[in-house]
């Protein structure tokens, strides 16, 4: 037998072996390294404009506790031809000393105390704060002019949207006080006012305000003054907001006790004066701040077009004699509770 040619048994055939119609084919190590790559560049496409919506409300943030503001143009002397002199004083707390302006009135015990506004100085020009303090000047009160830290020209500092500037007026208060004021007025704008209502809340020297376009740096007005800039979602924008502020300028929003101020009644008289076209602080806060208050003298007036802290230039003699009418119910009350007081009970 040729062993060379005979075979025994069944051939046997290499066949491909059937995979599932269901099972896609393995992939190779390109296609899986290409995958890999766009997964990369999705997320750091992702987590690019994250950083950059963060960044951007870091630098609104920045910005509002940075305000630029104008160096000083003029002083009471040259603008109105006002006598005065040029005051330093502590903060209540004692954190940094302020510089003012202090015009006096000879022989009164009376003095009004402005409260500038947010990204301004103790001039505001737009108001303007020279007619003013002339006009309070008139009616025989002295007048305290100051910056706040943020306005500083000297040791400039971060604007806190009250916070550290209600201390900053309750140090202009008791220099008021040291000079021999006997009834005191605070006569503040916009976020001045704010903090007027903010140093309310712990004072008992003070007699009356004046509220003029009141700014009240609280969630909902944050919101309002982003949107004027910028077209950002409310979530997350402010909860961002919440949590850089503090790493900012050392102020949460919640340290700002503006459920207080927008439910306190406050034992002192108040005229707030609020213009209805205001694109910085909506005017039904004032109304609600108004409709708390329960003093017989308190009042408001809120004028149909006017613009943010422009009412006095808007409408001047109005403005005046409103404020006027104001000042003189507030010197009245006063007179009737030392009458009341002297009055000897058999």
């Amino acid at each position: 037998m040729d062993l060379a040619t005979t075979r025994t048994g069944t051939p046997v055939s290499r066949q491909p072996i059937k995979r599932k119609p269901d099972t896609p084919p393995p992939l190779s190590l390109g296609m899986i390294r290409l995958r890999h790559v766009i997964v990369a560049l999705l997320l750091s496409v992702f987590f690019f404009f994250v950083f950059c919506f963060i960044s951007l409300h870091g630098y609104i943030a920045w910005v509002l506790s940075n305000p630029t503001v104008a160096p000083l143009y003029s002083n009471p002397s040259i603008a109105k031809g006002l006598k005065y002199e040029d005051v330093t004083f502590p903060a209540l707390d004692g954190s940094r000393t302020m510089q003012g302006w202090y015009i006096p009135a000879e022989g009164s015990t009376k003095t009004i105390v402005f409260s500038h506004g947010y990204g301004a100085n103790r001039e505001e020009s737009w108001v303007p704060m020279y007619d003013l303090a002339h006009y309070a000047h008139r009616l025989n009160f002295n007048v305290v002019m100051f910056d706040y830290g943020f306005a500083s020209q000297i040791n400039k500092d971060i604007a806190t949207g009250g916070k550290k500037e209600s201390q900053q007026l309750l140090g202009a208060i008791q220099f008021a006080k040291e000079k021999g004021a006997q009834q005191i007025v605070v006569w503040g704008f916009s976020m001045g006012a704010g903090t007027a209502l903010q140093a309310g809340l712990v004072t008992k020297d003070v007699d009356a305000m004046i509220l003029d376009s009141t700014f009240l740096l609280e969630p909902d007005t944050l919101y309002h003054n982003i949107k004027q800039n910028i077209d950002l979602p409310r979530q997350p924008s402010l909860e961002i907001m919440e949590l850089l502020f503090p790493l900012l300028n050392g102020t949460g929003l919640n340290q700002i006790p503006y459920a207080k101020v927008k439910s306190e009644d406050y034992p002192f008289p108040i005229l707030f004066l609020h213009g209805t076209k205001d694109d910085k602080a909506p005017y039904p806060i004032a109304e609600e701040l108004a409709a708390n208050q329960s003093n017989p003298y308190s009042e408001s007036w809120i004028v149909e077009g006017s613009h943010h802290e422009l009412l006095f230039r808007e409408h001047p003699r109005e403005y005046l004699r409103r404020v006027s009418a104001f000042l003189g119910n507030v010197q009245l009350a006063e007179a009737k509770e030392i009458e009341q007081s002297t009055i000897v009970k058999p």
